[in-house]
């Protein structure tokens, strides 16, 4: 993305079609994962909102990020009060935010912990900051601006240069530098999601388990063999399992002759 904008293809945070393209394939070459246009646009759009959330709570005071766990502090009053403006902080409050000074690097920031400030290291020279005073809303806003770049043709932004001169020793340090940011953040994102899907997955398999069904059934009173043996190749299904141990003991069975024996050898 940084070279694109050193390149003089964006303006406003519009990027062109093409400029994507390229991006989607540096971002391929450093990750090893191939994604398209729109998922690249849509982690960045996560990423510069999560970025302006973090920004707005620290610039409020009363909120402190620790820069070695990624945790977020302040009391309990200031939470509540907080979230109850910005329900995107409540993510903020229980997750932190490790990746917030790699974010303050892709977004060309201060690094602001509450406690001291760190200039990001992009180079000697990094591109005009965004205004501190600016309201979350309109940081927000940006990030949907930038999803637009298919309505900016490559004509318009054709010649055009980024507002600060550098030298070309000055845009290969800042463009590695954030180039790399970009993609580790990006990439942490994925992975925490990914790590995230797969707990929920696992939590959901030991709840709803082929054991703790075998369990009830062995329980239950009225299950002659053929209903027994239908209903362990029923609990194959996750679904099944899951309706199974979430119905009351007294509706288990009449469930197990509707879904296995159909309507004709129901109880009564």
């Amino acid at each position: 993305m940084v070279e694109q904008v050193y390149k003089g293809n964006r303006q406003n945070n519009y990027f062109v079609k093409k400029s994507w393209e390229h991006m989607c394939d540096g971002f391929y070459r450093k990750t090893g994962l191939k994604w398209d246009k729109d998922q690249l646009k849509s982690r960045y759009a996560v990423l510069r909102k999560q970025y302006a959330t973090l920004k707005s709570l620290l610039g409020r005071g009363g909120f402190t990020w620790d820069e070695t766990t990624g945790t977020i502090t302040a009391s309990e009053k200031a939470w509540t009060e907080i979230i109850k403006e910005l329900p995107d902080a409540e993510s903020l409050r229980t997750s932190g935010c490790p990746i917030y000074k790699k974010l303050c690097t892709i977004f060309s920031e201060s690094v602001t912990n509450g406690k001291h400030d760190q200039s990001a290291e992009v180079g000697e020279k990094t591109p005009s900051k965004i205004n501190q005073t600016t309201p979350l809303s309109l940081q927000q806003q940006s990030s949907s601006e930038s999803e637009e770049a298919d309505d900016v043709t490559e004509n318009q932004d054709k010649g055009q240069q980024p507002s600060t001169p550098m030298t070309g020793t000055t845009r290969k340090r800042g463009r590695k530098g954030i180039d790399d940011a970009i993609a580790e953040a990006i990439l942490e994102m994925a992975t925490a999601s990914k790590m995230r899907t797969t707990a929920i997955q696992q939590l959901n398999a030991a709840k709803y388990s082929v054991t703790k069904c075998i369990k009830l059934l062995d329980e239950m009173q009225g299950v002659d063999e053929k209903l027994y043996l239908a209903a362990l190749e029923m609990f194959n299904k996750p679904l099944a399992r899951e309706i199974f141990l979430s119905l009351r003991g007294d509706k288990r069975l009449t469930w197990l002759h509707r879904k296995v024996l159909g309507e004709a050898h129901l109880p009564y």
